[in-house]
């Protein structure tokens, strides 16, 4: 069967969803309106589906009562709270902005739901179409999968997808792969340097959280430097400093705040492991104590490495080899898919689209929909070779 024409059929069509979502972004799990567009869409297809009740997030299943393996494909459907500023006749203008191209996903879903849907009798078991909410926010997959969305059936695979210019590497309609850690985890923390304040004229009647703050600081980049392999992505940024209330004055506390994004669940807990070590032995040193308010979020998001050479083959029928690129550059961004890769084997991959040098989560963010055929062609081309 040939995907790639099926997709191209309803190129339009997808490219019309994208940009009817485009207009109406929302936050986290209020997708209201979002939903509300998706569920017509699907009800016009005459596709089952049924709400998340924990999330708000929608799941089609396809083929539910055919014997055989169960794939799934995610896509996210949340906007960013960000003024959109792109001039485009689809713009938002309700304060919110689809900055990372989670219309498209969500778009780009339908058009796959519809060309399964369409063929549901050449596939040889079932396809479960995840719409989620939250991905930019507090992570909906989370959530979703808390609520079951990989069980009843049980998902065998999993694939996902996220359009735009994360990768300079990739050309317009290219996409990127990776037979590993595709995206990085992310954790923050929150720590305070308590000491002895007094006047800023007599130190040494003091024990001073700012010096002793700033000698963490510094130390914990050597973590990096000196503690992990170098081939390795792990990065430590301190966002936040707040301390003191004026020059002349040495004040009691200080406190910072700091991110922190690995791309291997070993290096995750050894960061998190030293990060205490060193603020606390420093602290000591110095006659201060800390408070550590360590929190992890989103895992790393890994992709199956056998599974994937699966998907390039399949992927290879739609674009060709020439235009699937092993991505060397790891993103140390993060991405909740990784909850779903943690449950299932799977794939995340990269669609490049660049029609200006806007990145992502920027108020001038577009794509080139001329690409979102891919998406939709793509995943029924993987789910029709998975099931055979």
């Amino acid at each position: 069967m040939d995907f790639a024409l099926e997709a191209k059929k309803i190129h339009e069509e997808i490219i019309t969803w994208q940009r009817e979502l485009h207009k109406i972004p929302e936050i986290g799990f209020d997708l209201f309106e979002t939903t509300s567009y998706i569920k017509e869409q699907l009800t016009m297809m005459n596709v089952q589906y049924k709400v998340c009740s924990k999330t708000g997030g929608i799941i089609v299943l396809i083929n539910g009562d055919v014997d055989g393996k169960t794939i799934a494909f995610r896509a996210d459907m949340d906007g960013l709270p960000i003024v959109e500023k792109t001039n485009l006749k689809h713009a938002s203008t309700n304060g919110n902005m689809h900055a990372c191209g989670h219309d498209a996903h969500a778009a780009m879903l339908l058009g796959s739901t519809k060309i399964i849907n369409t063929n549901k009798e050449k596939f040889k078991g079932k396809v479960k179409l995840i719409f989620q909410p939250a991905e930019e926010t507090s992570g909906g997959a989370k959530p979703m999968i808390e609520n079951g969305c990989l069980k009843n059936p049980n998902v065998d695979a999993i694939v996902g997808l996220h359009i735009g210019p994360s990768y300079r590497e990739l050309k317009d309609g290219q996409i990127g792969i990776s037979y590993g850690s595709i995206m990085a985890s992310v954790d923050s923390f929150k720590l305070k340097v308590i000491g002895n304040g007094g006047h800023g004229a007599k130190p040494h009647l003091c024990t001073d959280p700012i010096v002793t703050a700033s000698e963490i600081i510094l130390s914990l980049q050597k973590i990096i430097s000196r503690e992990i392999n170098p081939s390795h992505g792990v990065v430590i940024t301190v966002g936040k400093i707040a301390g003191g209330t004026v020059q002349n004055v040495i004040p009691d506390y200080v406190e910072f705040w700091a991110t922190v994004r690995t791309l291997d669940n070993e290096d995750r807990n050894f960061v998190e492991k030293r990060i205490k070590e060193i603020a606390t032995g420093i602290a000591k040193a110095n006659r201060n104590r800390v408070e550590i308010d360590y929190k992890r979020y989103f895992p790393p998001t890994i992709n199956d490495r056998e599974f994937t050479k699966f998907f390039c083959k399949s992927a290879i029928k739609i674009i060709g080899s020439e235009d699937i690129v092993e991505l060397t550059d790891k993103n140390m961004g993060s991405e909740d898919m990784s909850y779903y890769l943690q449950e299932v084997p799977g794939t995340f991959f990269y669609l490049g689209s660049f029609p200006t040098k806007h990145p992502a989560h920027n108020s001038k963010f577009e794509i080139n929909d001329e690409v979102l055929w891919e998406g939709p062609a793509i995943f029924s081309q993987v789910a029709y070779d998975f099931l055979q």
